[in-house]
């Protein structure tokens, strides 16, 4: 099934690019909502995100100045709204905004946006066989479309399901994830048309690691290479984007997969991994950021989509 993004988000028509350059982030705000957690006075149930901890998060966000921040772990459209009100009073104005409501009722994906929205749509309805059944794709998939110089550019954001399992015949969910992982590729490529001349990424929480069944169900199908995860470093080469307080464990969980055509317009062939301040007070995710940048003519754009989807290829 799938929803047009409804309730304040402004879908505009097509529109002329109006800039060069398109930044965008993936950020797991961590449980931007009420619910369960420790807190310095101890464990308290259904207990909102500290004020501290949205300070931070929101000093991140000013630092970040992206133009499309994709989020994880938002809480319902109050939630966003909240953010999106308290970020405006503080001179950061993200007038477009979509929150996926998917089978997950606490936990969304949401898109904040200074850019202007060609396309909202949020996909809820994907499953995928399990034990002997068929389970949803737990946040669905959100879909968003800008405009950009080469052509409509579409996100796909996602958060695929956490390790946290009751079920023993499916240690750390990595079964669950990768089932997810491959019914929302079959999603997309049946959206994209040919995978060599869309422009697309993919981007969010994928709880899991670069060498993972889900990244490789996400960059590729048999022999085809339809997509290249992001390298993606903080300022001191480290590559860790998930702290896991309970065990002191650092991991790269967030990652960025973008289409051949588009390899050629990263800003530096890479994204980066925010290390400033307040980004530990914020959340126990680092946000990953990267630009884009379409200052090409339309004969290098050609030479660069070819180079891109051959480098694709051989250094996947």
């Amino acid at each position: 099934m799938k929803r047009a993004a409804w309730w304040f988000v402004a879908l505009w028509p097509a529109i002329s690019p109006a800039a060069d350059e398109l930044t965008i982030a993936t950020y797991n705000v961590e449980n931007y909502v009420s619910t369960n957690r420790m807190t310095a006075m101890g464990y308290r149930k259904d207990y909102p995100k500290s004020e501290t901890s949205k300070q931070a998060l929101r000093a991140v966000i000013q630092r970040l100045d992206v133009d499309v921040l994709v989020m994880q772990e938002m809480g319902p459209p109050p939630y966003l709204e909240e953010l999106q009100r308290d970020l405006a009073a503080q001179g950061m104005d993200y007038p477009h905004a979509v929150l996926l409501q998917g089978p997950d009722t606490d936990r969304h994906v949401a898109v904040l946006s200074r850019r202007p929205l060609v396309r909202a749509v949020q996909h809820t309805g994907l499953v995928f066989k399990y034990h002997g059944g068929y389970e949803a794709v737990k946040r669905g998939v959100l879909e968003v479309e800008v405009a950009t110089p080469l052509g409509p550019l579409t996100l796909w954001g996602l958060h695929l399901k956490s390790r946290y399992t009751d079920e023993d015949t499916d240690p750390e969910s990595a079964k669950r994830r990768a089932g997810e992982a491959m019914a929302v590729r079959e999603f997309i490529l049946k959206q994209i048309g040919d995978p060599a001349e869309a422009l697309f990424v993919i981007l969010g929480d994928f709880n899991d690691s670069k060498a993972s069944a889900p990244l490789r169900y996400l960059t590729r199908k048999g022999k085809m290479h339809f997509a290249k995860l992001l390298p993606a470093a903080d300022a001191s080469g480290d590559r860790w984007t998930y702290h896991y307080r309970k065990e002191d464990a650092y991991s790269r969980v967030d990652h960025v997969l973008v289409s051949a055509p588009l390899w050629h317009a990263v800003k530096d062939g890479r994204a980066t991994i925010f290390d400033g301040d307040d980004v530990r007070a914020a959340s126990d995710h680092r946000p990953v950021v990267f630009t884009l940048e379409f200052g090409y003519t339309q004969t290098q754009t050609a030479t660069n989509q070819t180079t891109a989807a051959t480098n694709a290829t051989a250094n996947d």
